[in-house]
């Protein structure tokens, strides 16, 4: 693959730093209030902006491991380690893999797997239709193509939450994921680095205080969230649905 040249934010029109900032206020919050989805919702919508993945992930990645950090501070004794131990034991890997094909596969080909595994999470988030698991291998497959596609494209969120969310309590459950992201985000911009992919880093500091204002009213609507959860979800479900429709279709 060729990556995208070092381009910066300033480099964009007013408008468009405008809607990035916007985008990344949602994502701010809906990765404090959720727990997780932060990337999943707001990376279909960014690809309208520019549409190359490895130009968004790298910035996306650099405010999953400072805002994780500072959620971590004063919670990490609050994490299910045993869990995230077995569960890491399926995911890294696939995760592994899932970034190699990120960096090697055709920018066209992962705009087209983004919009194909969102709108498959929109489906299920408009219906109501819950991923779940009641087996101990079919536990270990959803984590894996979770790692996969969270390698790929760090949407992979909403698939290995079907799993936490059955073996980690309820007040675990945001901080241990917190940890998963950390780990999985780093991994990533380490092979970023490797591989010499421009990590973006003066673009995502400058939507830094976007993400915070998102993170923050995030963390205050967190318990709302959870408690019209299904609300939420369905609502955010007929939205992404027609957001993917519009963008395959843009890019077909």
């Amino acid at each position: 693959m060729v990556f995208p040249d070092d381009i910066f934010l300033l480099s964009f029109s007013t408008q468009d730093m405008i809607y990035s900032a916007l985008l990344f206020l949602w994502a701010g919050f809906v990765r404090s209030g959720l727990g997780f989805g932060g990337a999943a919702l707001g990376l279909p919508l960014m690809l309208f902006i520019y549409d190359q993945p490895l130009f968004w992930l790298p910035v996306i990645g650099s405010h999953l491991l400072f805002f994780s950090a500072m959620t971590l501070r004063t919670r990490i004794h609050d994490v299910d380690w045993a869990f995230l131990k077995f569960s890491a034991f399926y995911i890294i890997p696939a995760a592994l893999v899932g970034v190699f094909g990120l960096i090697t596969l055709p920018s066209q080909l992962l705009v087209y797997f983004i919009y194909g595994i969102t709108l498959f999470y929109a489906v299920l988030w408009l219906f109501s239709i819950s991923i779940t698991s009641r087996h101990s291998w079919s536990d270990k497959l959803l984590l894996a193509f979770g790692g996969y596609v969270a390698g790929t494209s760090l949407t992979g969120a909403p698939l290995m939450v079907s799993v936490f969310m059955r073996h980690v309590s309820r007040e675990q459950l945001r901080n241990t994921l917190f940890v998963l992201w950390f780990i999985l985000v780093s991994i990533k911009m380490l092979t970023f680095l490797s591989f010499a992919v421009p990590l973006h880093f003066l673009s995502a500091l400058l939507l830094i205080p976007a993400a915070t204002v998102g993170h923050v009213l995030g963390l205050k609507a967190h318990e709302t969230i959870l408690q019209n959860d299904a609300l939420f979800k369905r609502v955010i479900g007929g939205f992404l649905l027609i957001i993917c429709v519009l963008g395959l279709w843009h890019n077909s």
